[in-house]
């Protein structure tokens, strides 16, 4: 079981050292004008190390996170190579780039949340339905 543990190891620090490099890549270097202020939230690598999964949060909307995640889809090969010579490794993966929405989307589930509690809170309590209570114990003497 160790030789899986530290490849999972080795997995999690690639995938920390790509998220830094291309964040920084993303705030420095590229110069296309379709890539919005943005920065990398994570990189999922997959278990052979062939392929990530690169998840940009940018700033602006809709329109902005369509126009960055084709930018950098546009400039995966640039960023492979900076990759390649910036962590030294014979092989870098292949890059898939996507928005993360998941701030957006907790955001949305804590509106909806607080608009069911508000309604719960001040909706009529619910009449008993007959033949739910117990029947009443008879005195004794």
């Amino acid at each position: 079981m160790p030789e899986q543990r530290a490849r999972k190891y080795h997995q999690d620090r690639v995938a920390e050292t790509v998220r830094e490099e291309i964040d920084a890549m993303i705030l420095g270097d590229l110069s296309d004008p379709r890539i919005h202020s943005a920065h990398v939230t994570q990189v999922l690598l997959n278990p052979g190390g062939k392929s990530a999964e690169v998840y940009v949060q940018v700033d602006g909307g809709p329109e902005a996170e369509v126009s960055t995640v084709d930018g950098l889809m546009a400039a995966r090969g640039w960023i492979r190579a900076e990759l390649k010579d910036r962590m030294g490794k014979r092989h870098v993966p292949d890059l898939q780039f996507h928005a993360d929405r998941s701030e957006r989307m907790a955001g949305r589930i804590d509106e909806l949340l607080t608009r069911t509690r508000k309604r719960n809170k001040y909706a009529p309590a619910q009449p008993e339905e007959a033949g739910t209570k117990l029947p009443e114990q008879p005195a004794q003497d």
